[in-house]
Formats: structure tokens, sequence, C-alpha cells
């Protein structure tokens, strides 16, 4: 009897109580680098309703898997006190919301309310986007983003991650105040076990955990090891680690800018190989140095890069660059490694990068980022997107399985809404978990980089995780993705992203340089000195076809027959010799072109013909002296490739660069 009361009081007092779920909990664990780097306990599962398109059911029916009506999508509505709701989210707990976002037409015209616990009354009631301002929310920046453009039209997305946690039910429901507005949003929330201990979401100062998520804090201590060299093409330099358990609690490195892409970091954990990954894209920083300001990664102007993500490991670790371009790469990569205890919830760091290109727009299709088995959590990605155009490529919706869900449990409303923004919005903004870094223009067109980075909504797997995105874009066209996905898991995970250096060099894109040029003159804007009398030529938007033109708009002749031209004046800024290139376009009823320049024979005869419409890219003309201070042009139709549909004589002209010879 003696012994089996010692043994009672041991399990009474010797075993730590759970702790209780609570804001100041969930807030910690947000701004604790290490959290992530664990398996959760409380174990909790990670999902989310949102307003995507009741349409999508099944991919046996294309048309509804790819519907794209993704606003107003609700799961009921219901009458409370007079008051219609609409309700966005109905889930038993224990459980807390994680990440709220919206977007709207109008930010003032409709009120969130809160229902926890079954109560009738909410808890919460938010005047539609007053989140930082309402008395019962003061969350304040950065736990509320409003994004570049976000009020008052709403067009930039407004996202609210203060976590609201709730003992046993969360309800959320909007009553809408306007008619005819379009209002979309996500929550992403969490369940935990039945029996955890949370306490429902009270107000709170927020003060301490804003301005952590504002400086983020880097690791100083443990022990710096450093590389500094130029490594050859082809050639790799290593990072042995300390053996024994510990994790790398910071990574800085220092190269040249044109190196970014073709510099590639590889991680061995423990003899797994985990990471491999271009710099640019796996610091967040894309195509070229573009910088970025967030809670995990660092890009400054200066060509810092530095990642805070802990990287644990229980005996071995080594870090690698490994230069497959064709110079010479210059680098300093330090790791910082501190203490780590390793046990059964410790987790390995993976980043895995996946490049196509060109990827075409139709038929629309989900494009995977990353199939994962195992065990761990999923932790974000970046995304570099190459447009070829100006119009909107990012309609496509998100679709996220964990453990052989037959059914997405995320499931968006758009690219853009993903990560944090809203309406194609094409401003740069810097925030502690999303970001646009670049957007190159003119609209949605050339290089952009997005990211996403999760604490609170990462989402754990116990067997594994499929991230697919939609190829949703306005027009039929190819386009480039490399999305670089963050994900932690238990020794032994696998995945089926392999090392694709054939991508890594592949040559990145151009389209713009053109509009960079200092002596450029539109085609549409030139003055027609002659022309066949019965051909028509007039302006023509181009915004919706494949390529890139300067304005967004070309001359589209309309000839007859073979012997039609066309001849346009363009003034010369100097008296001296210049290079002249033309930018054009090929399309199915385009015909084969002769150039001339002040009389003289102009480069090569050009077949104009595409199947569908596509920019042409530079065409050499040559270099000539102009004559009465400009250069005459002259377009003639002689005659039309085999495949050519319909006139057979049409032809556009973009526009023509002057530069020294």
């Amino acid at each position: 009897m003696k012994k089996l009361l010692s043994l009672l009081l041991w399990a009474t007092c010797g075993v730590a109580a759970e702790p209780t779920i609570t804001v100041e909990a969930l807030l910690h664990e947000m701004s604790d680098y290490d959290s992530v780097a664990r398996w959760p306990a409380p174990a909790y599962t990670c999902k989310q309703f949102s307003s995507y398109d009741r349409a999508t059911v099944t991919p046996a029916d294309p048309r509804g898997w790819f519907a794209n009506f993704d606003q107003n999508q609700f799961i009921r509505i219901e009458t409370n006190q007079n008051r219609t709701e609409m309700v966005m989210m109905d889930t038993d707990g224990p459980g807390a919301i994680v990440r709220f976002w919206i977007t709207t037409q109008n930010d003032k015209h409709g009120n969130f309310r809160f229902y926890l616990d079954g109560a009738g009354t909410p808890a919460i009631t938010v005047p539609s986007f007053d989140f930082a301002n309402n008395d019962r929310l003061p969350a304040g920046s950065p736990l509320l983003t409003l994004h570049p453009g976000a009020t008052p039209q709403g067009r930039g997305g407004n996202t609210l991650y203060l976590p609201i946690p709730y003992a046993q039910h969360c309800k959320v429901t909007w009553e809408e105040l306007e008619t005819k507005a379009s209002r979309f949003y996500q929550i992403n929330y969490r369940t935990y076990p039945p029996g955890t201990k949370v306490a429902t979401f009270h107000p709170g100062n927020y003060d301490r955990v804003n301005q952590t998520l504002a400086q983020p804090p880097s690791f100083t201590g443990g022990q710096a090891i450093a590389l500094d060299q130029a490594i050859a093409p082809g050639q790799a330099a290593a990072l042995a680690l300390p053996g024994g358990a510990a994790a790398v609690r910071l990574l800085e490195l220092r190269a040249n800018a044109g190196s970014l892409r073709t510099l590639v970091l590889r991680a061995e954990f423990d003899g797994e190989a985990t990471l491999w990954c271009p710099v640019g894209d796996f610091f967040g920083s894309g195509v070229g140095l573009n910088a970025l300001d967030s809670w995990y990664r660092t890009v400054t102007r200066d060509g810092t890069l530095t990642c805070r993500w802990v990287m644990p490991y229980r005996k071995t670790a080594r870090l690698t660059l490994l230069n497959v371009g064709r110079t010479p790469a210059k680098a300093k990569l330090t790791a910082r490694v501190g203490d780590w205890t390793w046990d059964d919830r410790s987790l390995h760091f993976h980043a895995n990068w996946h490049h196509a290109d060109p990827l075409a727009t139709r038929p629309m299709s989900d494009w995977n980022y990353l199939t994962a088995t195992g065990r761990g959590r999923y932790v974000g990605d970046s995304l570099v997107v190459f447009n070829p155009v100006q119009a909107w490529w990012g309609e496509g919706d998100e679709k996220i399985y964990v453990d052989g869900e037959p059914f997405p449990s995320h499931l968006g409303t758009g690219t853009e809404d993903y990560y944090n923004y809203s309406w194609s919005h094409t401003g740069l903004f810097q925030t502690p978990f999303a970001n646009q870094v670049r957007c190159d223009g003119p609209g949605n067109q050339g290089y952009s980089v997005v990211s996403r980075t999760r604490s609170l909504d990462a989402i754990p797997f116990t067997t594994g995780l499929r991230f697919d995105m939609e190829i949703w874009h306005w027009a039929d066209c190819n386009v480039g993705y490399a999305a670089t996905t963050y994900w932690y898991a238990r020794p032994g995970a696998t995945c089926n992203r392999a090392p694709q250096p054939d991508e890594v060099v592949r040559p990145l894109h151009e389209p713009l340089a053109l509009f960079r040029a200092t002596d450029i003159t539109e085609c549409e804007k030139m003055q027609i000195v002659a022309q066949t009398p019965d051909i028509t030529a007039e302006p023509q938007a181009m915004a919706l076809a494949q390529g890139a033109w300067s304005g967004g708009a070309q001359l589209w002749i309309r000839g007859q027959r073979v012997g039609d031209f066309i001849e346009l004046r363009i003034p010369a800024p100097q008296p001296g010799a210049q290079k002249l290139t033309l930018y054009a376009t090929k399309s199915w009823d385009y015909g084969i072109l002769r150039f001339t320049v002040n009389g003289q024979a102009a480069g090569r005869d050009y077949d104009a013909w595409a199947e569908k419409p596509v920019a042409s890219g530079p065409i050499a003309l040559g270099v000539f002296a102009p004559k009465d201070a400009a250069f005459i042009l002259r377009v003639e139709v002689v005659g039309a490739n085999p495949a050519s549909k319909n006139s057979q004589a049409f032809f556009g002209l973009d526009a023509v660069t002057l530069t020294a010879p």
C-alpha cells in the first residue's frame, strides 16, 4: 500500500499538467523560431474555410473544378435578432482561428461577428475591416496587415494574424449592408484533440509581439562557421558543421546578384539530403536581387541574404554551395550553429525548388508545388512567375491535400489571395508572413516574386501532403513558374522534387528590354508617309496576346495582297548613323515582309506567320544615316507562309529602337 501511494503521488506531482492554449501562448509560439521545428504538442490539424466556388467538386468535371466565381459563397444564411447574417465559418473546437484574410470593393458596409462556444451573442463584432481600430480587437500592425491600396477600396487585401482561440465552438458571420458587393474570404484555423484545454479569446495587449515581428531578432550566439571563396563553374564548396545534436540558427550569404539563380544551396542533415534550391529563390529574392523584409528571411539592397529558419540535426550536418553557371561565383556563406535537444518531436528542415517553363495556360491545370510523404509541417513557399503579357496570371486557387484527403482541406480564392493580397495588385509590399518583392509591369507583365511563410498557420501532416496551384490565366499563353517550398519532417520523409540543374541554367527572360531603351518610337504613333490605297492601318491593343509589346499596342496593317506596303517616318534624335531594330508581331494571317530604310535594303525577308499572336522579338534592320532628320521605314508584303490563313497579307508593327552602331 505504501508503494502504491508513492506511485500515485509521483503521478500527481511528477508529471507536468498539459498547458492551456491561450492567446498569450499562441502569440509566444508565433514569435518563437523553434516552434515550427518540432512536431506540435498538443497536436492539431489546420484547415481552411473560404468563399471558393462551390461548383468545384471533382476533377472529373474540369469546368466545375476550375470554376472561378469565388465571391459571396457562404455556408448558409441565418437571421439573428432581425439581422441577416451569412455564415462564413462554423466548426467545433477546441481550436483557434490563426489567419483571417478578406477583401472587398468597399470597406465600410458590413459587420463581422464571432460567436464563440455556442453563445447566442457574439463575443466580437467588428465593423467591416476596422480590426486595428476596434476597441474589442486592437491588433495593430503587423498582426493586422493592410496592403498597399487596401483602403479605402480594399483592393490590396487585409490579413489578420491575431489568434482567436475557442474552447468548444466557433461561428463567424458576415452582415451585408451593401447590395451587389463582392465579398471574398479565407479563414485558416486549428482544431486540437478533444479534451485539449483552450482558454477562449479575450482582448489583450499585443505591442510586444508586434514589435518582435516588425524587428525579427537574429541569433548572435553559438559558433559561426563560414566559407568565403570564388567557386568555379561546375564546382562546389562545402561547410561541415559541428557534430552532435545542434541546430543551424542563422544562415547569411553574400553573393553577386548575377549568380543568385545559378548558385545552388544544398543541405544534408543526419545523412539525408533535404535541401536543393537556387540561393535567390531560397532566400526569397527570386529572380535578381530584390529587397525582402519578413519574419524568417531578409534580403537587403547591399546583397546580404539572411535566413532565420531553425535547422536541427541529431549527429551531422553539411551545407554546400554548387555553381552550375558558366562563370565563377564569389560567395561568402556563414552558418551560426547553436544548441538543440534532439527528441522524438524534432524535425529536419526541407526546401525544394520546382521550375516549369513554358507552362501552357490552356487547358487550365493543377500545377504541383510539392508532394511529400512522412510526418511533418508545411511552413511556406515562394513563387516566381514569368508572365509574357499584361493580363492577370493569378486567378488560380491553391488546393492542399493532407494525409490522403480526397478533397483539399485548403481550397482558396486566387493565387494572389493565398499570398495575402488581391485584385492583381502590382504594388510591392513587405509584411512578416507575406511579401511581393518584384512586379515588373506594365500591368502584371514580366517577372513577379511573391512569398507566404507560416507560423501558427503551419500545416501538420502525419502521412503526407500535396500542394497544387491552379494555372488560371486570363490569356491563352505560356508562362514560367518556379516554386520553392519549405517544410519540416521527421527523418525518413521523402518528396517528389528532384534537383533540376538543367532548369537552373535556362536563360532568364528579358521581355521588357525594349521598354527600357532610351530612343524608342511606337509604330502606332508614327507618321504614315505612304501606303497602298486600299489597306487599313490602325492601333491595336495587344494585352491578351503572348509576348511583350511596347505600350501594350501595335500598328495593325490589313493588307489585301502581295505587294501592299506602308511607309513610316521615324524621327532621328541626332545626325549620326544609328542601328535600327524593329519589334513586330507574328500571327496566323500575317505575310512575309521585306524592309527598306531610306530606300536601302534593310535586314532579311521576315516570315511573320505564327499559329497564334506572339511578339516577334528584335528584328535587326541594320545601320543607317538619317535623311532630312528622319528614317523612312518601308514594310512590304512579298509572300505568304503556306500555313497562313485568311488574307495572308496582314502584318503588325510594334516599335523601333535606335542605338549606337
